[in-house]
């Protein structure tokens, strides 16, 4: 039993991946590797102009399987971006939505970005932040992506923010994330963690309850998150904590 936090739907623009024909697909190949719950974006959340197609296709390929959870997309900098954070919340009943600074163009220390936290904070809903999609050297000379800095996050504190860190691991110091989950940052996914026994070392660094099971499939192999965390010699109710119990709670917190 394992809750993926992090998955994506639709189709990666640079090359064609697995499980991207179609959602059931996708479900289909998490299922097999026991996953029985999946927190999904949309690939089409990066480029496409009209976010609220994106985020009402999204909604309707979950509905349509019960293992995929819709995180829709909002744009700090779009006109009527608290539109599309309300039809996320009310209308798709949505439990947290996924953001991209970097391909949507703001820092964290944007006061649009702030607002939206708190708005989105006030609605109860987890929210992601993507902070790299694509390792910069593998960039397509025509896009490239800068990371984003999740240093912001220290001054710009939202009391019970629900963040969640993705792709965090290849270019911000361990210190850096240390002091993250200590100024209150609620989570941090697998994908991207490297080294043996990665695993163990980051959760003693955060806290075992913050590290959740995102495997970023299918731009990532699925497989490098399970072996990661299998080789880390954890115990078996840890593990079970970072698989299941860490997201499990993270939703129903209030």
């Amino acid at each position: 039993m394992t809750i993926d936090i992090h998955v994506n739907l639709s189709r990666w623009s640079f090359r064609r991946v697995r499980g991207d024909a179609s959602p059931t697909e996708l479900a289909d190949l998490l299922r097999e590797r026991g996953v029985t719950e999946a927190w999904a974006g949309s690939f089409d959340a990066l480029l496409h102009r009209d976010v609220a197609a994106v985020n009402a296709r999204l909604a309707d390929d979950c509905r349509r399987d019960g293992l995929l959870v819709p995180f829709g997309t909002v744009d700090p900098t779009l006109p009527d971006w608290e539109e599309d954070l309300r039809r996320c919340h009310e209308d798709h009943r949505m439990p947290g939505i996924r953001l991209h600074p970097g391909w949507h163009g703001y820092t964290l220390d944007d006061p649009r970005f702030v607002q939206f936290v708190q708005q989105a904070t006030e609605r109860r809903l987890i929210v992601q932040i993507a902070l790299r999609m694509e390792d910069e050297r593998t960039q397509h000379p025509r896009l490239n992506v800068p990371e984003v800095d999740p240093a912001p996050l220290l001054e710009a504190a939202v009391p019970k923010a629900r963040l969640v860190l993705l792709n965090a691991h290849r270019n911000v110091k361990p210190e850096l994330l240390g002091k993250l989950a200590a100024a209150g940052v609620a989570g941090f996914d697998l994908a991207g963690l490297e080294g043996m026994g990665g695993v163990e070392s980051f959760a003693k660094r955060v806290g075992i309850e913050r590290v959740l099971f995102g495997s970023f499939f299918p731009l990532f192999t699925w497989e490098s998150a399970s072996l990661k965390l299998r080789e880390s010699g954890l115990a078996p109710d840890a593990e079970r904590a970072i698989r299941v119990e860490n997201a499990r709670r993270l939703r129903t917190r209030s």
